[in-house]
């Protein structure tokens, strides 16, 4: 079984290695971003916060919500996961903003995906900035849902 690979380095680059790539991080529920990992994404590139806003706009018609997630492709071998696992921006008495069964639900999904396409996870510690998460409960999940699924996972630390 694999396990997580931590990396120094920038999450929006992973480094080519022959296979297609997918760059996974979490957004809320409320249709709103521009805060956080986000931000280096949609100054990379444009699609994957277009394509978010887009479906949650449309949420009436399709599948938006916690637990879900959308593809963006942004170049040949690399796509963006857009995972909604944020119940809106801020904490309350229930506690963060991080769902951690939605990140499971997008993460059993996110494994599915690599494995289609013989792909390699990349993403920042997700959940564990504005989401308020604890990275103990979140790299539990990751291991659990991607690793034991076979697929490599590699966790950039941004210097």
């Amino acid at each position: 079984m694999p396990k997580i690979k931590y990396v120094v380095g920038d999450a929006t680059d992973p480094p080519i290695d022959g296979t297609h790539k997918i760059i996974a991080h979490i957004c809320n529920d409320i249709g709103v971003g521009g805060k956080g990992f986000v931000m280096a994404l949609s100054t990379r590139w444009q699609e994957p916060e277009i394509a978010y806003r887009k479906w949650y706009k449309e949420k009436a018609n399709n599948d938006f919500g916690l637990g879900q997630l959308q593809f963006v492709r942004v170049e040949p071998e690399l796509l963006v996961a857009n995972m909604i696992a944020q119940k809106g921006t801020r904490g309350t008495i229930e506690g963060p903003p991080i769902r951690y069964d939605a990140l499971q639900q997008c993460l059993q999904s996110l494994a599915v995906k690599a494995r289609e396409v013989n792909g390699s996870i990349h993403m920042p510690r997700i959940g564990c900035g504005l989401a308020g998460g604890n990275w103990g409960k979140v790299s539990h999940i990751v291991m659990q849902e991607i690793c034991q699924a076979g697929v490599r996972v590699f966790v950039y630390d941004f210097q």
